[in-house]
């Protein structure tokens, strides 16, 4: 169990390494350039990551995973209007466009090596958390009235990350947004044709 300042130097080093890897990439980033950004040493750098690089690479996704869920809130928490779908909606476009062709938690993920167990549990936890809001929405829409019962919240929770991740994936290799945006303006589009008739 980490005291508070041990967690905070600990945090610390997860901050540095971040930035190291968005600035320079995850080859470049080395443990003294990690060291000197923020202010420890060798050995504490390894009291807190013992296992070494690809011990604090992990750690470092496992934080910028919690920061996709993190920069999407209030709204993703709070999907129960057309209008708080659409305000979420542009908050995810606008991060995606302003990250550009470099995802610092896809990156690090292939790194660390896309099929090791952690790298998967990382990926795994962050859609379970993302589908689990997202599902939450489409629930309380359905409760509500705005769209009809026939909406399965799960498969259609899934569908829309699924369109997300592929349009986030066309954006890293052609640097154009237009994918994403397209994906998410259609399932809108399809949830908004799916209200109930009253006739």
């Amino acid at each position: 169990m980490l005291t508070k300042k041990g967690a905070a130097t600990r945090q610390r080093i997860i901050d540095a390494a971040a930035d190291e890897i968005r600035e320079r990439g995850v080859g470049a980033a080395t443990l003294d350039d990690i060291c000197r950004r923020s202010g420890t040493g060798k050995s504490q750098l390894f009291h807190y990551f013992p296992e070494g690089k690809e011990q604090l690479l992990m750690a470092v996704a496992e934080w910028e995973a919690g920061q996709v869920i993190e920069d999407q809130q209030p709204y993703l928490g709070q999907l129960t209007s057309w209008e708080a779908w659409g305000q979420w909606r542009d908050v995810v476009v606008e991060r995606y466009r302003q990250q550009g062709v470099y995802c610092p938690l896809g990156v690090l993920i292939t790194e660390i090596g896309r099929h090791t167990p952690a790298a998967q549990a990382v990926t795994r936890r962050l859609l379970e958390q993302w589908q689990r809001q997202v599902q939450a929405g489409i629930a309380s829409m359905r409760a509500n009235g705005s769209i009809t019962r026939d909406i399965d919240p799960v498969r259609a929770s899934a569908a829309l990350i699924a369109s997300i991740q592929g349009g986030v994936t066309i954006l890293m290799s052609t640097g154009s947004a237009d994918h994403l945006e397209a994906a998410m303006d259609l399932y809108l589009d399809y949830l908004r044709v799916r209200e109930p008739s009253y006739s």
